[in-house]
């Protein structure tokens, strides 16, 4: 079995930044994380360490179960645990503002630089590995950091919403407004999406179907 990161190595994982994964550490600690396979150096200058694949699974894995403790006394509703996380659809709409704003446009640039870092000849115009495997968090950004309105629970209709498909390259993206679906479409297409309208054949809705583009 496998020999979980110590206590240090645990902290350095969790602090990474939530998209690109880049990682803070001395020298030493890096190096043992890469020496376990949980992160890499890159080979471009400034040669800095990112989690790999693995490293990436610890951290959404959270820290091992620890002995019982004693119950904390209720609370209103229980803290979510990890960092940034672009809005899907559907949430409750708290947080708005100008702090948001920010957070998606970090998150954003970190993206793009995560695609120039990782995608061939530095591509910034073509989705990275991490968002292949995180099909629905990564359409839902490139909608959220150019300005889309996601759906929420405060308003009856209005706002997209991104889901899941039964193919395994694609999302829908669901939008009730037909002029701000084909803006959807437009955004992810200069994402470097291929987005596709299509229509429910029981419902009538109209929505997208959209797969990162790999050339």
């Amino acid at each position: 079995m496998t020999r979980p990161p110590t206590a240090v190595q645990r902290r350095i994982i969790d602090a990474a930044e939530p998209v690109t994964g880049r990682l803070t550490g001395t020298e030493t600690q890096l190096a043992a994380l890469v020496k376990r396979g949980l992160a890499f150096r890159h080979p471009r200058p400034p040669h800095d360490h990112f989690l790999t694949p693995a490293g990436h699974r610890v951290r959404e894995a959270g820290p091992p179960e620890a002995a019982p403790a004693p119950a904390p006394a209720p609370t209103a509703a229980p803290a979510e645990s990890g960092g940034f996380a672009a809005r899907v659809g559907g949430e409750e709409s708290a947080g708005d503002g100008p702090a948001r704003a920010r957070e998606v446009h970090s998150a954003w640039q970190g993206l793009l630089e995560l695609r120039r870092m990782t995608n061939p000849g530095g591509a910034t115009d073509l989705p990275c590995g991490w968002e292949r495997a995180h099909l629905v968090r990564a359409a839902a950004l490139a909608l959220e950091a150019a300005g889309h309105r996601p759906a929420s629970p405060e308003v009856e209709r209005g706002g997209y919403r991104v889901r899941t498909t039964p193919q395994p390259e694609a999302v829908a993206v669901h939008e009730p407004d037909a002029g701000a679906l084909r803006d959807c479409a437009e955004t992810l297409r200069r994402a470097g999406w291929q987005p596709s309208e299509h229509t429910d054949p029981r419902t009538r809705e109209r929505y997208l179907l959209a797969s990162p583009r790999k050339v």
